[in-house]
């Protein structure tokens, strides 16, 4: 069996043929892209310059400079499709873009929708860069708002990119969204303590510290009736409200009213659990149908005998009942 060569050769120096009579339309089409590259970059920065002369946040002017970008890119794109691929008009590329332009959006929704959303976002302004959020399980400062997903760095300096469509349509806590905030700390005195006495000492403790406001004023508030302690909620507001401010300012607070509240002879209560026997109380101890839960019953004086020497054993209170 004979192999016949020529058709593929002729068809390989056909394809080179047309390959180098090619080559000055793809470096025109090459050339003319990175035109469209370098015009893009000025576009970019003009609009940016713009919206920030007319007074709109960093944020916004970066994203409306971007999509300026890309539309200029984009455009040179088309342009440079058409010098490389003479064949190729501007009307078929628009009607296969129309064509595929369903197909398009089902398979960039998700792209779709955290632009429209970067987008609201920078307009209604929630909140901007340098802004300190909680979304979700993630805490920590805006680093960057770009067109698909917000930056933000955590405290430990890790990056965590959030889709915008997320921080958007979810909740999200904005910590430095106002200029003052408020902290609290709890203290725990001890059940025969005067409570006025220790909300003073706090109180005078508080005004002498400057990261605390002087107003609004701090507050000392009895929180509960704790199981070993009267706990007491104290209230106190700093600025600025930023996270290190918060823990630099609590740990101040926790520390001057561990000096202070033992020095006015307030007592900070360990916890403390008390067990009762049975057979160190009543009379009636031991025997289930008699026997009283907790301390002695009020009026009943206890016989300063040991409780072995008034009942030997259960069967005599069992006898006698």
């Amino acid at each position: 069996m004979t192999l016949e060569l020529t058709p593929i050769l002729t068809r390989l120096q056909n394809m080179l043929q047309g390959f180098l009579t090619a080559i000055p339309n793809i470096l025109i089409g090459l050339i003319v892209f990175l035109l469209f590259v370098f015009i893009s970059n000025l576009v970019r920065n003009a609009v940016h310059a713009i919206a920030e002369r007319a007074g709109q946040p960093r944020g916004i002017a970066l994203v409306f400079g971007r999509i300026a970008s890309w539309a200029v890119l984009t455009l040179g794109l088309l342009v440079s499709l058409t010098i490389i691929i003479p064949t190729l008009t501007a009307a078929s590329l628009f009607g296969a873009l129309g064509v595929s332009g369903v197909a398009i959006g089902f398979a960039f929704k998700d792209i779709f929708q955290n632009l429209l959303a970067g987008l609201l976002i920078l307009i209604t302004r929630p909140f901007r860069i340098g802004d300190q959020i909680v979304s979700g399980n993630h805490e920590g400062t805006v680093e960057d708002i770009q067109v698909r997903a917000t930056m933000l760095r955590t405290y430990d300096n890790r990056l965590v990119v959030i889709p915008n469509s997320e921080l958007y349509t979810n909740r999200v806590v904005v910590n430095t969204a106002l200029d003052k905030r408020r902290l609290s700390v709890n203290i725990g005195i001890g059940y025969g303590d005067d409570i006025a006495h220790a909300k003073e000492v706090i109180l005078r403790e508080l005004a002498q510290i400057d990261t605390v406001l002087k107003d609004p004023a701090p507050q000392v508030l009895v929180k509960e009736l704790g199981d070993f302690s009267v706990n007491l909620d104290v209230r106190f507001w700093i600025d600025p409200p930023i996270r290190r401010e918060a823990n630099e300012a609590q740990d101040r607070v926790l520390e001057t009213l561990k000096k202070a509240l033992p020095a006015e002879g307030i007592d900070l209560p360990f916890p403390t659990q008390q067990v009762l026997f049975h057979d160190q109380t009543e009379e009636t101890d031991g025997h289930r149908t008699r026997q009283r839960e907790g301390w002695p019953s009020r009026g009943i004086e206890r016989d300063p005998r040991p409780l072995r020497e008034i009942r030997p054993n259960s069967e005599e209170v069992d006898n006698r009942s």
